[in-house]
Protein backbone atom coordinates (compact mmCIF):
# COMPACT_ATOMS: atom_id res chain seq x y z
CA UNK A 1 0.00 0.00 0.00
CA UNK A 2 1.51 3.42 -1.11
CA UNK A 3 1.07 6.53 1.52
CA UNK A 4 -0.74 9.11 0.19
CA UNK A 5 2.35 11.16 -0.85
CA UNK A 6 4.18 8.16 -2.57
CA UNK A 7 0.55 8.06 -4.31
CA UNK A 8 0.15 11.95 -5.63
CA UNK A 9 4.27 11.91 -6.47
CA UNK A 10 3.54 8.43 -8.81
CA UNK A 11 0.32 9.69 -9.93
CA UNK A 12 0.99 13.47 -11.70
CA UNK A 13 2.38 13.77 -14.49
CA UNK A 14 1.66 17.29 -15.56
CA UNK A 15 4.79 19.73 -16.08
CA UNK A 16 6.77 20.36 -13.03
CA UNK A 17 6.00 17.18 -11.33
CA UNK A 18 8.50 14.62 -10.62
CA UNK A 19 6.96 11.73 -12.39
CA UNK A 20 5.94 14.21 -15.64
CA UNK A 21 9.78 15.28 -15.73
CA UNK A 22 10.79 11.53 -15.86
CA UNK A 23 8.07 10.45 -18.99
CA UNK A 24 9.67 13.45 -20.78
CA UNK A 25 12.85 11.69 -20.53
CA UNK A 26 11.45 9.20 -23.26
CA UNK A 27 10.09 9.02 -26.43
CA UNK A 28 6.46 9.49 -26.23
CA UNK A 29 3.97 8.11 -28.51
CA UNK A 30 2.11 10.94 -29.54
CA UNK A 31 -0.53 10.13 -32.29
CA UNK A 32 -1.40 8.12 -35.29
CA UNK A 33 0.38 8.23 -38.18
CA UNK A 34 -2.44 8.29 -40.13
CA UNK A 35 -3.83 11.60 -38.40
CA UNK A 36 -1.14 13.57 -40.47
CA UNK A 37 -2.40 12.13 -43.92
CA UNK A 38 -0.31 14.17 -46.18
CA UNK A 39 1.68 17.49 -46.33
CA UNK A 40 -0.09 20.48 -45.27
CA UNK A 41 -2.94 18.55 -43.60
CA UNK A 42 -4.83 20.31 -41.25
CA UNK A 43 -3.24 20.48 -37.79
CA UNK A 44 -4.24 18.15 -34.83
CA UNK A 45 -4.55 19.06 -31.24
CA UNK A 46 -2.48 16.59 -29.18
CA UNK A 47 -2.54 16.61 -25.25
CA UNK A 48 -0.11 14.79 -23.59
CA UNK A 49 1.49 15.42 -19.73
CA UNK A 50 -1.08 17.94 -18.95
CA UNK A 51 0.81 20.28 -22.13
CA UNK A 52 -1.78 21.48 -24.24
CA UNK A 53 -0.10 21.10 -28.59
CA UNK A 54 -0.69 20.97 -31.68
CA UNK A 55 0.86 18.67 -34.42
CA UNK A 56 1.14 19.50 -37.90
CA UNK A 57 3.34 18.36 -41.35
CA UNK A 58 4.73 21.08 -43.31
CA UNK A 59 4.94 20.98 -47.04
CA UNK A 60 8.33 19.05 -47.29
CA UNK A 61 6.10 16.29 -44.98
CA UNK A 62 8.29 17.59 -41.53
CA UNK A 63 6.40 17.02 -37.80
CA UNK A 64 6.40 19.43 -35.61
CA UNK A 65 4.50 19.69 -32.43
CA UNK A 66 4.11 22.99 -31.11
CA UNK A 67 2.09 24.37 -28.13
CA UNK A 68 -1.07 25.17 -29.03
CA UNK A 69 -1.37 28.68 -28.01
CA UNK A 70 0.29 31.49 -29.88
CA UNK A 71 3.11 33.63 -28.69
CA UNK A 72 1.10 36.74 -29.94
CA UNK A 73 -2.20 36.82 -28.43
CA UNK A 74 -2.89 33.36 -27.24
CA UNK A 75 -5.10 32.46 -29.92
CA UNK A 76 -5.06 28.65 -30.84
CA UNK A 77 -2.92 27.47 -34.13
CA UNK A 78 -5.88 24.42 -34.57
CA UNK A 79 -7.30 27.44 -36.50
CA UNK A 80 -4.06 28.11 -38.15
CA UNK A 81 -3.28 27.72 -42.14
CA UNK A 82 -0.96 24.70 -42.69
CA UNK A 83 1.14 26.52 -45.60
CA UNK A 84 4.24 26.55 -47.39
CA UNK A 85 6.24 24.95 -44.74
CA UNK A 86 4.54 27.00 -41.76
CA UNK A 87 1.73 27.02 -39.60
CA UNK A 88 -0.18 30.49 -39.96
CA UNK A 89 -2.26 31.68 -36.26
CA UNK A 90 -5.75 32.88 -38.22
CA UNK A 91 -5.20 35.64 -35.68
CA UNK A 92 -2.96 37.97 -37.09
CA UNK A 93 -0.60 35.60 -39.42
CA UNK A 94 2.24 35.27 -37.59
CA UNK A 95 3.78 32.16 -38.33
CA UNK A 96 5.55 29.12 -37.02
CA UNK A 97 7.89 26.33 -38.28
CA UNK A 98 7.94 22.62 -36.88
CA UNK A 99 11.61 24.13 -34.46
CA UNK A 100 8.45 26.80 -32.88
CA UNK A 101 10.91 29.52 -35.09
CA UNK A 102 8.40 32.48 -35.92
CA UNK A 103 9.50 33.00 -39.57
CA UNK A 104 6.78 35.73 -40.60
CA UNK A 105 4.88 38.15 -38.77
CA UNK A 106 2.89 40.99 -41.33
CA UNK A 107 1.25 42.23 -38.31
CA UNK A 108 4.73 44.29 -37.88
CA UNK A 109 6.02 46.84 -39.28
CA UNK A 110 8.91 45.65 -42.07
CA UNK A 111 12.09 45.33 -41.13
CA UNK A 112 10.84 44.61 -37.06
CA UNK A 113 13.34 42.70 -35.72
CA UNK A 114 10.67 40.95 -33.06
CA UNK A 115 10.12 37.75 -35.22
CA UNK A 116 13.70 36.60 -34.03
CA UNK A 117 13.08 37.19 -30.40
CA UNK A 118 10.16 35.47 -30.60
CA UNK A 119 10.44 31.19 -30.34
CA UNK A 120 7.10 28.93 -29.91
CA UNK A 121 7.82 25.86 -27.97
CA UNK A 122 8.47 22.74 -29.47
CA UNK A 123 9.25 19.21 -29.46
CA UNK A 124 10.77 16.69 -32.36
CA UNK A 125 9.11 14.28 -33.56
CA UNK A 126 9.53 10.99 -35.78
CA UNK A 127 7.53 8.51 -37.96
CA UNK A 128 7.94 4.66 -36.79
CA UNK A 129 5.66 2.01 -36.79
CA UNK A 130 2.58 3.63 -37.93
CA UNK A 131 3.01 6.11 -34.95
CA UNK A 132 4.40 9.57 -34.38
CA UNK A 133 6.43 10.10 -31.22
CA UNK A 134 7.43 12.98 -29.63
CA UNK A 135 10.61 14.06 -27.25
CA UNK A 136 9.70 16.51 -24.45
CA UNK A 137 12.69 16.64 -22.46
CA UNK A 138 15.90 18.33 -21.67
CA UNK A 139 17.58 18.06 -25.38
CA UNK A 140 20.81 16.93 -24.09
CA UNK A 141 19.04 13.83 -22.40
CA UNK A 142 17.42 13.10 -25.55
CA UNK A 143 17.71 8.98 -25.57
CA UNK A 144 17.71 6.66 -29.15
CA UNK A 145 14.47 6.30 -31.19
CA UNK A 146 12.41 3.48 -29.96
CA UNK A 147 13.33 -0.20 -31.26
CA UNK A 148 10.01 -1.86 -29.70
CA UNK A 149 9.72 -4.67 -31.71
CA UNK A 150 6.35 -4.10 -33.08
CA UNK A 151 7.63 -0.62 -34.25
CA UNK A 152 10.98 -1.94 -36.66
CA UNK A 153 8.18 -4.54 -38.65
CA UNK A 154 7.11 -3.82 -42.00
CA UNK A 155 2.84 -1.83 -42.02
CA UNK A 156 1.72 -5.54 -43.22
CA UNK A 157 2.92 -7.21 -39.88
CA UNK A 158 1.13 -4.62 -37.65
CA UNK A 159 -1.68 -3.03 -36.21
CA UNK A 160 -2.16 -0.46 -33.84
CA UNK A 161 -4.97 1.78 -32.24
CA UNK A 162 -5.33 4.11 -29.75
CA UNK A 163 -8.74 5.22 -27.26
CA UNK A 164 -8.80 7.74 -24.43
CA UNK A 165 -9.15 6.13 -21.03
CA UNK A 166 -11.07 8.41 -18.22
CA UNK A 167 -8.59 7.18 -15.34
CA UNK A 168 -5.23 8.29 -14.66
CA UNK A 169 -2.43 6.37 -16.29
CA UNK A 170 -1.16 4.11 -13.39
CA UNK A 171 -4.47 2.27 -12.78
CA UNK A 172 -4.75 1.84 -16.27
CA UNK A 173 -0.86 0.10 -16.72
CA UNK A 174 -1.21 -1.38 -13.46
CA UNK A 175 -4.45 -3.37 -15.29
CA UNK A 176 -1.58 -4.61 -18.05
CA UNK A 177 0.60 -6.06 -15.63
CA UNK A 178 -2.15 -7.56 -13.62
CA UNK A 179 -2.12 -11.41 -14.90
CA UNK A 180 -4.62 -12.92 -12.81
CA UNK A 181 -7.87 -11.19 -13.35
CA UNK A 182 -8.15 -12.61 -16.70
CA UNK A 183 -9.31 -15.62 -14.96
CA UNK A 184 -12.26 -13.37 -14.10
CA UNK A 185 -12.75 -10.73 -16.08
CA UNK A 186 -12.54 -12.04 -19.31
CA UNK A 187 -13.35 -15.98 -18.23
CA UNK A 188 -16.66 -16.17 -20.51
CA UNK A 189 -14.87 -14.57 -23.40
CA UNK A 190 -11.46 -16.04 -24.11
CA UNK A 191 -13.11 -18.59 -26.59
CA UNK A 192 -15.05 -16.04 -28.51
CA UNK A 193 -12.04 -13.88 -28.76
CA UNK A 194 -10.38 -14.20 -32.64
CA UNK A 195 -7.12 -13.88 -30.92
CA UNK A 196 -7.78 -16.56 -28.47
CA UNK A 197 -9.77 -18.98 -29.69
CA UNK A 198 -8.76 -22.56 -30.15
CA UNK A 199 -5.85 -22.35 -27.45
CA UNK A 200 -4.77 -24.79 -24.82
CA UNK A 201 -4.19 -21.85 -22.48
CA UNK A 202 -7.60 -20.83 -22.51
CA UNK A 203 -8.40 -24.01 -20.28
CA UNK A 204 -6.05 -23.62 -17.99
CA UNK A 205 -6.63 -19.98 -16.99
CA UNK A 206 -10.18 -21.16 -16.97
CA UNK A 207 -9.13 -24.45 -14.38
CA UNK A 208 -6.71 -22.28 -12.22
CA UNK A 209 -8.02 -19.29 -10.83
CA UNK A 210 -4.98 -18.97 -7.81
CA UNK A 211 -1.99 -18.22 -10.17
CA UNK A 212 1.33 -17.96 -8.23
CA UNK A 213 3.70 -14.84 -9.30
CA UNK A 214 7.37 -14.81 -9.51
CA UNK A 215 8.03 -11.49 -10.62
CA UNK A 216 11.91 -9.83 -11.05
CA UNK A 217 13.32 -6.99 -12.42
CA UNK A 218 14.72 -6.87 -15.84
CA UNK A 219 16.99 -4.65 -16.98
CA UNK A 220 14.17 -2.34 -19.05
CA UNK A 221 11.26 -3.10 -16.11
CA UNK A 222 10.05 -6.22 -14.74
CA UNK A 223 9.27 -9.71 -16.09
CA UNK A 224 6.05 -11.20 -14.32
CA UNK A 225 5.80 -14.85 -14.51
CA UNK A 226 2.35 -15.99 -13.23
CA UNK A 227 2.10 -20.00 -13.24
CA UNK A 228 -0.80 -22.34 -12.87
CA UNK A 229 -0.95 -25.86 -12.80
CA UNK A 230 -1.88 -27.40 -15.94
CA UNK A 231 -1.34 -31.21 -15.32
CA UNK A 232 0.56 -33.34 -12.47
CA UNK A 233 4.08 -32.95 -14.39
CA UNK A 234 4.32 -29.19 -15.57
CA UNK A 235 2.91 -25.71 -15.17
CA UNK A 236 1.28 -23.44 -17.25
CA UNK A 237 3.34 -20.04 -17.54
CA UNK A 238 2.29 -16.64 -19.09
CA UNK A 239 5.35 -14.21 -18.49
CA UNK A 240 5.09 -10.55 -19.14
CA UNK A 241 6.89 -7.94 -19.86
CA UNK A 242 6.48 -4.57 -18.44
CA UNK A 243 9.18 -2.48 -20.16
CA UNK A 244 10.10 1.21 -18.66
CA UNK A 245 8.35 3.55 -18.59
CA UNK A 246 4.55 2.20 -19.57
CA UNK A 247 4.58 -0.95 -22.20
CA UNK A 248 3.60 -4.35 -21.51
CA UNK A 249 3.93 -7.02 -23.65
CA UNK A 250 0.90 -9.83 -23.60
CA UNK A 251 1.72 -13.08 -23.33
CA UNK A 252 1.16 -14.78 -26.76
CA UNK A 253 -1.80 -17.06 -27.14
CA UNK A 254 -0.48 -19.90 -29.55
CA UNK A 255 2.55 -19.73 -31.73
CA UNK A 256 0.24 -18.60 -35.00
CA UNK A 257 -1.74 -16.03 -33.10
CA UNK A 258 -0.95 -12.26 -33.27
CA UNK A 259 1.21 -11.24 -30.45
CA UNK A 260 -0.23 -8.07 -29.00
CA UNK A 261 0.60 -4.60 -26.79
CA UNK A 262 -0.20 -1.65 -24.77
CA UNK A 263 1.03 2.08 -23.71
CA UNK A 264 -0.80 3.57 -21.11
CA UNK A 265 0.27 7.36 -22.07
CA UNK A 266 -1.28 10.45 -19.82
CA UNK A 267 -2.76 12.93 -21.34
CA UNK A 268 -3.69 14.76 -18.01
CA UNK A 269 -3.73 13.51 -14.33
CA UNK A 270 -7.51 12.01 -14.83
CA UNK A 271 -7.01 10.81 -18.53
CA UNK A 272 -4.69 8.29 -20.83
CA UNK A 273 -4.04 7.57 -23.97
CA UNK A 274 -4.44 3.67 -24.56
CA UNK A 275 -2.53 2.19 -27.17
CA UNK A 276 -2.89 -1.14 -28.18
CA UNK A 277 -0.82 -2.96 -31.49
CA UNK A 278 -1.31 -6.42 -32.31
CA UNK A 279 1.74 -8.02 -34.87
CA UNK A 280 3.29 -11.23 -35.79
CA UNK A 281 7.01 -11.66 -35.88
CA UNK A 282 6.96 -13.62 -39.08
CA UNK A 283 3.93 -13.41 -41.38
CA UNK A 284 1.74 -10.57 -42.45
CA UNK A 285 -1.68 -10.44 -40.61
CA UNK A 286 -4.40 -12.64 -42.21
CA UNK A 287 -7.95 -9.97 -43.70
CA UNK A 288 -9.82 -11.71 -41.24
CA UNK A 289 -7.23 -10.79 -38.16
CA UNK A 290 -7.38 -7.11 -39.43
CA UNK A 291 -11.24 -7.28 -40.15
CA UNK A 292 -11.61 -7.93 -36.47
CA UNK A 293 -9.01 -5.07 -35.09
CA UNK A 294 -10.48 -2.78 -37.02
CA UNK A 295 -14.46 -4.10 -35.63
CA UNK A 296 -12.73 -3.49 -32.18
CA UNK A 297 -12.27 -6.90 -31.22
CA UNK A 298 -10.19 -8.26 -29.04
CA UNK A 299 -7.62 -5.42 -27.21
CA UNK A 300 -9.25 -2.99 -29.48
CA UNK A 301 -12.32 -0.91 -28.99
CA UNK A 302 -15.21 0.70 -30.97
CA UNK A 303 -14.94 4.35 -31.37
CA UNK A 304 -18.03 7.23 -30.76
CA UNK A 305 -17.41 7.87 -34.75
CA UNK A 306 -15.25 10.90 -35.65
CA UNK A 307 -13.72 10.12 -31.97
CA UNK A 308 -11.02 8.84 -30.24
CA UNK A 309 -13.85 7.87 -26.87
CA UNK A 310 -14.92 4.43 -26.55
CA UNK A 311 -18.99 3.56 -27.31
CA UNK A 312 -18.74 1.61 -24.59
CA UNK A 313 -18.27 4.10 -21.89
CA UNK A 314 -19.12 5.79 -18.25
CA UNK A 315 -21.99 7.80 -19.15
CA UNK A 316 -23.77 4.36 -20.84
CA UNK A 317 -22.54 2.21 -17.62
CA UNK A 318 -20.39 0.50 -20.86
CA UNK A 319 -23.39 -1.04 -21.91
CA UNK A 320 -23.36 -3.36 -19.25
CA UNK A 321 -25.77 -6.17 -20.32
CA UNK A 322 -27.22 -7.77 -17.24
CA UNK A 323 -28.83 -11.00 -18.76
CA UNK A 324 -25.86 -11.77 -20.43
CA UNK A 325 -23.87 -11.65 -17.26
CA UNK A 326 -26.52 -13.70 -15.18
CA UNK A 327 -26.34 -16.32 -18.43
CA UNK A 328 -22.56 -16.88 -17.89
CA UNK A 329 -21.94 -15.19 -21.82
CA UNK A 330 -19.91 -12.83 -19.70
CA UNK A 331 -18.72 -12.51 -16.34
CA UNK A 332 -18.70 -8.68 -15.84
CA UNK A 333 -21.50 -8.43 -18.15
CA UNK A 334 -19.39 -5.80 -20.63
CA UNK A 335 -19.11 -7.04 -23.72
CA UNK A 336 -15.36 -7.37 -25.55
CA UNK A 337 -11.89 -7.63 -23.77
CA UNK A 338 -10.84 -4.13 -23.91
CA UNK A 339 -14.15 -2.58 -22.60
CA UNK A 340 -13.97 -5.30 -19.85
CA UNK A 341 -10.72 -4.24 -18.69
CA UNK A 342 -11.22 -0.43 -18.88
CA UNK A 343 -15.01 -0.32 -17.21
CA UNK A 344 -13.49 -1.64 -14.15
CA UNK A 345 -10.76 0.46 -14.33
CA UNK A 346 -12.47 3.61 -14.96
CA UNK A 347 -14.86 2.73 -11.95
CA UNK A 348 -12.06 2.95 -9.81
CA UNK A 349 -12.24 6.97 -10.13
CA UNK A 350 -9.46 9.15 -11.51
CA UNK A 351 -7.59 8.68 -9.50
CA UNK A 352 -7.46 5.71 -6.85
CA UNK A 353 -6.55 5.94 -3.66
CA UNK A 354 -4.14 3.93 -3.22
CA UNK A 355 -4.30 4.42 0.79
CA UNK A 356 -7.40 2.29 0.38
CA UNK A 357 -5.93 -1.12 -1.20
CA UNK A 358 -5.76 -4.25 0.69
CA UNK A 359 -3.18 -6.17 -1.76
CA UNK A 360 -2.43 -9.76 -1.64
CA UNK A 361 0.00 -12.32 -3.10
CA UNK A 362 -1.22 -12.16 -6.66
CA UNK A 363 -0.06 -7.93 -6.73
CA UNK A 364 3.57 -8.69 -6.58
CA UNK A 365 4.16 -7.34 -10.19
CA UNK A 366 1.91 -4.19 -9.43
CA UNK A 367 4.09 -3.57 -5.76
CA UNK A 368 7.22 -4.04 -7.48
CA UNK A 369 6.17 -1.82 -10.61
CA UNK A 370 5.39 1.08 -8.39
CA UNK A 371 8.80 0.21 -6.66
CA UNK A 372 10.48 0.46 -9.99
CA UNK A 373 8.58 4.29 -11.16
CA UNK A 374 9.63 5.93 -8.08
CA UNK A 375 13.14 4.12 -8.02
CA UNK A 376 13.67 6.15 -11.36
CA UNK A 377 12.50 9.57 -9.99
CA UNK A 378 15.89 9.02 -7.60
CA UNK A 379 18.13 8.22 -10.61
CA UNK A 380 17.24 11.02 -11.85
CA UNK A 381 17.94 13.17 -8.79
CA UNK A 382 21.24 11.38 -8.51
CA UNK A 383 21.92 12.87 -12.40
CA UNK A 384 21.71 9.35 -14.00
CA UNK A 385 20.89 9.67 -17.74
CA UNK A 386 20.71 6.34 -19.04
CA UNK A 387 16.93 5.41 -17.39
CA UNK A 388 15.49 1.65 -17.51
CA UNK A 389 14.04 0.94 -20.98
CA UNK A 390 16.33 3.55 -22.56
CA UNK A 391 18.71 1.27 -24.35
CA UNK A 392 17.29 -1.08 -27.26
CA UNK A 393 18.45 -4.19 -25.42
CA UNK A 394 15.97 -3.23 -22.98
CA UNK A 395 13.28 -3.24 -25.83
CA UNK A 396 14.11 -5.95 -27.44
CA UNK A 397 11.99 -8.82 -25.34
CA UNK A 398 9.32 -10.56 -25.70
CA UNK A 399 6.46 -12.45 -23.39
CA UNK A 400 5.44 -15.78 -23.90
CA UNK A 401 2.75 -18.71 -22.68
CA UNK A 402 4.49 -22.11 -22.40
CA UNK A 403 4.46 -25.36 -20.32
CA UNK A 404 7.42 -26.12 -18.18
CA UNK A 405 8.25 -29.27 -16.23
CA UNK A 406 7.43 -28.01 -12.25
CA UNK A 407 11.28 -28.90 -11.29
CA UNK A 408 12.02 -26.23 -13.84
CA UNK A 409 12.84 -22.61 -12.56
CA UNK A 410 10.71 -20.23 -15.08
CA UNK A 411 13.47 -18.17 -16.09
CA UNK A 412 15.73 -20.74 -16.85
CA UNK A 413 13.19 -22.59 -19.13
CA UNK A 414 11.97 -19.69 -20.51
CA UNK A 415 15.18 -17.89 -21.02
CA UNK A 416 15.14 -18.12 -25.26
CA UNK A 417 11.16 -17.10 -25.64
CA UNK A 418 11.95 -14.39 -23.61
CA UNK A 419 14.18 -12.77 -26.17
CA UNK A 420 13.69 -10.64 -29.53
CA UNK A 421 14.58 -12.98 -32.25
CA UNK A 422 13.47 -10.95 -35.63
CA UNK A 423 12.51 -13.28 -38.29
CA UNK A 424 11.91 -16.03 -35.55
CA UNK A 425 9.30 -16.94 -33.08
CA UNK A 426 9.31 -19.68 -30.00
CA UNK A 427 6.32 -22.18 -29.72
CA UNK A 428 4.20 -20.99 -27.39
CA UNK A 429 0.75 -22.29 -26.22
Amino acid sequence: MLTREQNELISRTDPGTPMGELFRRYWIPALLAEELPEPDCPPVRVKLLGEQLIAFKDTQGRIGLLDEFCSHRTASLFFGRNEECGLRCAYHGWKYDVDGNCVDMPSEPEGSKLKQRIKQRAYPCVERGGVIWTYMGPADKQPQLPELEWALLADSQRFVSKRIQESNYLQAMEGGIDSSHVSFAHRFNLDDDPMHSGTAGNEYLKADTRPKFEVAESDGGLVIGARRTADEDNYYWRITQWIMPWYTIIPPFGTHNPMGGHAWVPIDDETCWAWSINYHPTRDLREDELAAMRNGDGIHAKYIPGTYRTLANKDNDYLIDREAQKERKSFSGVEGIAAQDFSLQESMGPIVDRTRERLGTSDAAIILARRRLLAALEEIEEGNDELPGHDHEHQRVRSTSLLLPKEVPFDTGAAEALKMVPGQIFVSI
